[in-house]
């Protein structure tokens, strides 16, 4: 069994450098062959991975949060490269959506043992703009929220985007937007659109309540033109999958969809995508995972 521990030390204020080595001896003997692999950029991470794939890589492990396990299913999907997750980072969206714990001694302590157990699981990936996408693909409002959350240095961990959201809700208006599905078209003024290969995205916020990454489909949440004061009834019952029961909001099942109509920035797994229009394809079974 040869295995990969990716870390990002950066990751969660520096949380993934701190344990690097802790969860580097878990590993160890439950596997033959264990590199770690260290790295500052993406382009230094993927070049790592790849020089691992071709030693004959069986598992990458990665250490991070949802960047650094964004990279880690771009590396691994459709490869036979399973992915574990160790999270240690500011959201850990997927691995909350996998089931895996939030202590990173009681994740990779679960990761060990479903290796050494040889145990795999297959989950859908979202494809969009060439890029593979674990939990959620954003437009909106939401999009607008996580690019400033991403640019904010305080406070740490899920409360930057309660602090993102107060400052949008300021200058936001509802936009025209198609959203055109394999099953229907909707054209609506909408304040976001929440695609969901996993229900989690912004540190535990349960937008797509519904999202199975194991059902071939994605969950849509679309809310309409809503207006600020919609917007604050609304939000506190994201983090509990409330907000789907509001007048404003709609959910919808699709396999493949097409998002256009304005020039709304697109974000996926947190990570920047661009903007509309953009196609968006649910793979079934793209990434193998361990446990």
């Amino acid at each position: 069994m040869h295995a990969a521990l990716a870390v990002h030390p950066a990751s969660g204020n520096g949380a993934a450098g701190r344990l690097m080595e802790s969860v580097a001896a878990r590993l160890r003997p439950v596997v033959d062959r264990l590199d770690v692999l260290v790295a500052g950029t993406v382009e230094e991470s993927r070049a790592l991975m790849t020089d691992s794939r071709a030693a004959g890589l069986d598992v990458l492990v990665v250490l991070g949060g949802d960047g650094a396990a964004h990279q880690g299913v771009q590396f691994c999907a459709e490869s036979g490269v399973a992915l574990g997750l160790v999270p240690a980072g500011t959201g850990n969206d997927f691995a909350r959506a996998l089931g895996t714990p939030e202590n990173p001694h009681a994740a990779v302590d679960l990761v060990a043992r479903r290796i050494a157990e040889g145990k795999r699981r297959r989950v859908d990936l979202g494809r969009a703009g060439g890029e593979w996408f674990a939990t959620v693909l954003c437009s909106g409002f939401d999009a607008l929220v996580t690019e400033r959350a991403n640019r904010l240095t305080w406070p740490r961990g899920p409360r930057r985007y309660d602090v993102a959201i107060l400052a949008e809700l300021a200058a936001f208006r509802p936009r025209p937007v198609v959203l055109r599905t394999d099953v229907e078209t909707l054209e609506l003024d909408a304040t976001m659109i929440a695609v969901g290969n996993t229900p989690y995205y912004g540190g535990g916020m349960l937008i797509c309540p519904g999202a199975d990454p194991e059902d071939g489909r994605f969950d849509v949440t679309v809310v309409g033109d809503a207006t600020r004061r919609d917007l604050l009834r609304m939000l506190p019952g994201v983090r509990s999958g409330q907000h789907v029961a509001h007048p404003a909001v709609r959910t919808l099942k699709a396999s493949q969809i097409h998002l256009a109509g304005s020039t709304l920035p697109v974000y996926a797994d947190g990570e920047p995508l661009g903007g509309l229009p953009i196609d968006v394809s649910c793979v079934p079974g793209a990434l193998t995972v361990v446990g």
